[in-house]
């Protein structure tokens, strides 16, 4: 392609570079074909960009150099580059700004907790995590900050396009969208640490967003809540510092069960945010009784060995000699 016209400009960046690129579109196709993701888009040239220099870079104390280029970019570092190094990063966001990341190999020198603690959480959109243990966080309040947005959203689609004025306010939306997610993610990053640090054992309930966006009402609510994020950074922090997250099981009815009992209501509407149980008369929180129902479920799924459950909609079946039981469709199916 280097050899075409068409094509020239490709001299100018590092082979290098071109064959991360290459890798990525690999992986992007394959997670498709995985059914992992959406099928491969082009990235436009408004948006967030970023390239990978895998080789031949050096960093300096006030800045890095990348081949192909004679100059040095200045840099300021917010921590010392520690390990092994492997690869750098260069990106620029939808607000103009660049960021270096430097990926590098080192050994975990994360504390293990051994406290033994176990917490069930439930995730919600008022409160974006209920612990059974009765405490709440909410996500920072934005509501302000997307009224703030929106009016300029109108404005923006009065301007001219390419326009510098129309530029120039693009700009300042984007400052105001990175300012919500840099402060979501700061949230985030703050309570899975907490959590982590401070609990062995988390249990969560398994999340299907997609189909829960199909509820137009809450679809930009749940979109916001980014609890796919959250449950991926418990995971990942979780791992370093010998955390167990426990996913439980999608169909069970952790807010129509109590917690005591064991009494399901059938009958239980979104809307109802606290009930009464007939069957002992405890009154529960929505909310908090499910984070316990969790718990219990969580832990009860912990002490079963693996190759010794089956789920059926939220129920463990589990034979004598540790088989796993099939369930009725199965058995039918079977007969077949």
């Amino acid at each position: 392609m280097k050899k075409q016209k068409e094509f020239e400009w490709l001299k100018e960046v590092n082979s290098q570079s071109c064959q991360a690129a290459l890798q990525n579109l690999d992986a992007a196709y394959l997670r498709f074909f995985k059914k992992l993701a959406a099928f491969p888009r082009f990235t436009k040239k408004k948006g967030h960009q970023s390239f990978c220099v895998p080789q031949f870079f050096k960093i300096l104390e006030d800045g890095i150099t990348i081949p192909k280029l004679k100059s040095k970019i200045k840099c300021k570092f917010h921590r010392n580059v520690e390990g092994d190094i492997k690869s750098l990063t260069i990106s620029k966001t939808s607000s103009n700004k660049y960021f270096v990341s430097i990926l590098t190999e080192q050994e975990n020198t994360y504390k293990i907790t051994n406290n033994r603690l176990s917490i069930g959480i439930d995730l919600g959109i008022k409160d974006f995590v209920n612990c059974s243990d009765g405490t709440k966080y909410k996500l920072p309040n934005i509501t302000k900050k997307l009224k703030e947005i929106k009016k300029l959203q109108h404005f923006l689609s009065k301007k001219q396009k390419d326009s510098k004025r129309r530029e120039k306010l693009r700009l300042k939306i984007a400052r105001k969208c990175e300012k919500i997610t840099n402060s979501r993610l700061d949230f985030q990053h703050k309570l899975s640490n907490k959590l982590t640090n401070e609990y062995q054992t988390i249990c969560l309930e398994t999340l299907r967003v997609k189909n829960m966006m199909k509820n137009h009402r809450l679809a930009r609510v749940i979109c916001e809540a980014s609890w796919y994020t959250f449950i991926n950074m418990l995971q990942y922090k979780g791992s370093w510092k010998g955390c167990e997250i426990v996913q439980i099981d999608q169909f069970y009815p952790s807010s129509k069960t109590c917690s005591k009992c064991n009494w399901k209501k059938e009958d239980l509407k979104l809307s109802e945010r606290s009930w009464v149980c007939p069957n002992c008369g405890t009154e529960h929180d929505r909310d908090i009784n499910a984070a316990k129902n969790i718990l219990t479920y969580g832990l009860s799924l912990k002490s079963i060995s693996s190759g010794t459950e089956d789920y059926e909609r939220g129920e463990v079946k589990m034979s004598k000699n540790g088989q796993k039981v099939a369930s009725k469709k199965r058995k039918k199916k079977l007969n077949l």
